[in-house]
C-alpha cells in the first residue's frame, strides 16, 4: 500500500515536471534558442559520447538535458569502446521537480527556476 502510493506520488511529480518541461521547451523555442546536439559523460573515464540526441542541457556542468520531446535524461552513459565509436542511447528518466535532491554537492534547484536560467543563459553546444 505504501509503495503504491509512493508510485503515485512519484508519478504526479514526473507528469507535472514534463509539463513544465515542454512549456520550457516552448519558450525556448520562441526566443530562438536552437536545440544542441547532447553529448553524455561516460560513468568512467574522460570525454563524451555521442548520443544522437538534440535538445537543452538544464546545467552548465552538462549532466541533464532535455530533448525536444520534453523528455529528461540524466546525461551519463557507459563509455566503453562501443559506446565511443558508435555513440550511446540514453534512456530518459523520471523528470523531477526538485534537480539534484539528495545529491552529495548540494546542488539543487526547482526545475522552473533551472529551466528560467537556460531561457535567459542557455549552454552552448
Amino acid at each position: 500500500m505504501k509503495e503504491q502510493a509512493l508510485r503515485a506520488a512519484r508519478l504526479e511529480e514526473h507528469e507535472k515536471a514534463t509539463s513544465m518541461i515542454r512549456e520550457a521547451v516552448e519558450r525556448f523555442r520562441a526566443a530562438g534558442i536552437a536545440p544542441v546536439a547532447l553529448r553524455a559523460r561516460p560513468f568512467q573515464g574522460g570525454g563524451t559520447v555521442r548520443t544522437g540526441l538534440e535538445g537543452w542541457y538544464l546545467k552548465q556542468d552538462r549532466s541533464l538535458a532535455v530533448d525536444a520531446e520534453g523528455r529528461y535524461y540524466v546525461m551519463r552513459v557507459d563509455g566503453g569502446l562501443r559506446a565511443r565509436l558508435r555513440g550511446a542511447a540514453p534512456e530518459p528518466g523520471w523528470a523531477p521537480l526538485v534537480v539534484g535532491r539528495g545529491a552529495r554537492d548540494g546542488d539543487t534547484f526547482r526545475l522552473e527556476e533551472l529551466l528560467q536560467m537556460r531561457l535567459k543563459d542557455p549552454v552552448p553546444a
